[in-house]
């Protein structure tokens, strides 16, 4: 096991950690969080932490192994007319297509438009945050030669250079 796997998850204050068989339970102050833990590892509360072992020492195992703050992943928009806005339940895309790609938002996650270039996707479950902002980002990935499209804020594009006569 890494040693990162082998250190127990600390709890913060305010949140609560409850095991049920294979099933994690938290709860916090932004919400409650459910994880299934695979069949290879088992979970235990001791004191303020969250302790993760393998029930045996396969690779298998070993590879098996946040509530409060919450986890956000930032959107970047660049091109000529190119912006986002939020409508309702709705996030409204415009990305030089004949029409608007209307996206609704999933429950758990907020997303919030602070400026019309700049999509922030959050909430409690990183998983889904990271899948809600890698499908906003395929609806126009960036491009190589003017770098239009939508990119993660600290994603770095390859240019190329253009045809030369």
């Amino acid at each position: 096991m890494s040693r990162v796997g082998k250190k127990p998850v600390a709890i913060p204050s305010g949140v609560t950690a409850t095991v049920e068989g294979q099933i994690v339970k938290l709860k916090g102050p932004k919400g409650a969080l459910a994880v299934a833990l695979h069949g290879d590892v088992a979970a235990m509360v001791q004191g303020s932490e969250v302790k993760v072992d393998t029930r045996a020492e396969t690779k298998r195992a070993r590879a098996m192994t946040g509530v409060t703050k919450g986890f956000e992943r930032r959107l970047e928009i660049s091109g000529v007319g190119y912006r986002a806005t939020l409508q309702g339940k709705n996030l409204q895309v415009q990305l030089g297509y004949s029409h608007d790609i209307v996206y609704p938002i999933p429950e758990g996650i907020t997303i919030a438009v602070p400026r019309p270039t700049e999509v922030v996707v959050s909430g409690i479950d990183e998983q889904k945050v990271g899948h809600v902002a890698a499908v906003i980002r395929a609806f126009r990935k960036p491009e190589p030669y003017k770098g239009k499209g939508v990119k993660y804020a600290n994603e770095y594009i390859f240019r190329k250079e253009g045809k030369k006569k």
